[in-house]
């Protein structure tokens, strides 16, 4: 594993790390020298990405969390102070959606998803943006979703959670671009992640259309979606904030 690459001597959190995307972006930025920390809700797959890491010289701390508990957030952050004195690089990738028709849901169902997908993206920038502040520098990638942008069929409450991550995103960087932090958001559309398959399931029919229109004709990978994420949390993105980047084979042209 090489030691010196864009983020050599960079501490990074990402969410959701367990597994698809987060797992990608996770295992790059420790490939170019950052030391990561791996959030997940489950503590087993936070710790086998963190072995994958280690075991090869890298650096990394696994911490398990649910990003809709704000009060483990603020104990995941303090975490990674406590063990690497600082936050770089926030990576807030962590998301759950249930595809059905909007008069089919109910409460519970509206609660959790804007939980995870919304209030958890609020609850990691808050915990996170007072030690960047204090630093005077920090780049924090949200990772939005194309459904958020366009609206997508079946996952009505997932599309208005990810719009609302996309306006707080450029919210949060008009508050902080004078303090030396960049907020950006990467907009996968279908990526070939253990979510989809779950999303997929009985939805068979749908998503065989949508990926027949997709101009390049596949779904993504969970490395064409990192590789973005970790060019908006390099200095080769320091003069971008506020923007949004679809990843999405041309499936949405906006």
């Amino acid at each position: 594993m090489p030691f010196n690459g864009r983020f050599q001597g960079k501490t990074a959190i990402v969410t959701g790390a367990g597994s698809g995307v987060g797992r990608a972006m996770a295992l790059g930025l420790a490939n170019e020298g950052a030391s990561v920390v791996i959030a997940d809700l489950s503590a087993e797959r936070a710790e086998g990405v963190a072995k994958e890491i280690t075991s090869t010289g890298g650096s990394a701390l696994a911490v398990d969390v649910d990003v809709a508990d704000a009060g483990r957030v603020r104990e995941m952050v303090a975490k990674t102070i406590n063990k690497f004195g600082k936050v770089d690089i926030l990576i807030s990738n962590a998301g759950w959606d249930k595809v059905m028709p909007f008069v089919d849901t109910d409460e519970g169902l509206w609660d959790r998803v804007i939980d995870i997908n919304y209030r958890g993206h609020v609850a990691c920038a808050h915990a996170t943006v007072p030690h960047m502040i204090e630093a005077g520098s920090g780049k924090i990638v949200f990772i939005a979703s194309d459904a958020g942008r366009v609206g997508s069929s079946g996952e009505a409450l997932y599309s208005g959670a990810k719009g609302a991550v996309i306006a707080f995103s450029k919210a949060i960087a008009r508050e902080t671009a004078r303090k030396g932090i960049n907020v950006n958001c990467v907009a996968p559309g279908l990526t070939d992640t253990p979510m989809l398959a779950e999303v997929s399931e009985g939805n068979e029919k749908l998503m065989g259309a949508i990926i027949r229109s997709i101009p390049l004709g596949r779904v993504g990978t969970p490395e064409e979606v990192a590789k973005a994420a970790l060019f908006l949390a390099s200095s080769d993105a320091d003069y971008i904030t506020g923007q949004t980047l679809s990843v999405n084979g041309g499936l949405s042209m906006v």
